[in-house]
């Protein structure tokens, strides 16, 4: 004789779904990540309550609501409201799953138009928060400040990656936005600096007081990533990776 899993067992493993359920869609955040909790709340739920050989997919579960059905007592029927509420439950589940699968293709969608959009900064300079440029024999390095109110000159100062001073130079503060500096590559004596890392600090004199700036470098862009963890663009540059988020100007 076929053995048919008891209705209970079968009322239990709906109610386990649909609190799982209950638990993930109500989280708050990102869409993806609410909806993706929710998806994997509630198929795990299930998978929790009931052992590895008495889960079932949706085409067997019908099955066996069938065959209980047909093999139940005449003259104590089982309340049929419980069928449908077993059937809605693992709709419910099913729903989540194919939400889950639709929001995973928007992701990825997403992502490889953020990538083809990153494609267009490849070659272009861009200016972000930085210190440090890596240039070769000769190269040059061009930055801003934002100057603080009531600067009367900025001082910009190189030096190596052994901290020695490589040149010096003054910049007359913008009347407004950023004001630009630019570096020729070049030591105080005149000759080219040799290829290597170097380090950009801007000071303000505002009122007789020097006081420190953080300078922004531009770099050039020469490849594109996503970051794994965030899902953001990442400009890969000469002077190191630098987030599109970042990004202030494009040349």
């Amino acid at each position: 004789m076929t053995a048919i899993l008891p209705l209970g067992l079968l009322t239990h493993a709906h109610a386990t779904a649909a609190n799982g359920a209950s638990t993930g869609t109500s989280g708050t955040g990102s869409s993806g990540s609410s909806t993706s909790s929710g998806s994997s709340g509630s198929s795990s739920s299930v998978s929790g309550a009931l052992p590895a050989n008495m889960q079932i997919s949706q085409a067997g579960f019908l099955q066996l609501i069938t065959t209980q059905m047909q093999n139940q007592d005449p003259l104590n029927p089982t309340d049929p409201t419980q069928f449908l509420s077993q059937i809605e439950g693992l709709s419910e589940v099913s729903s989540l799953q194919s939400l889950q699968t639709s929001i995973s293709g928007l992701t990825s969608g997403l992502q490889a138009s953020q990538v083809i959009s990153g494609t267009s900064l490849l070659g272009h300079s861009v200016l972000a928060s930085g210190n440090t440029a890596n240039i070769a024999s000769g190269g040059t390095v061009n930055g801003a400040v934002s100057a603080p109110t009531g600067t009367n000159e900025l001082a910009v100062s190189i030096t190596n990656s052994a901290g020695s001073l490589v040149d010096a130079f003054t910049v007359a503060p913008a009347a407004s936005g950023y004001t630009s500096f630019s570096w020729n590559g070049q030591t105080s004596q005149g000759a080219a600096a040799p290829a290597g890392q170097y380090t950009i600090n801007v000071a303000a004199a505002v009122g007789g007081t020097a006081q420190s700036v953080s300078p922004m470098l531009y770099s050039q862009v020469n490849s594109v990533t996503i970051d794994p963890t965030t899902q953001a663009l990442q400009l890969n540059t000469n002077n190191g990776t630098i987030p599109l988020s970042s990004v202030i100007n494009i040349q």
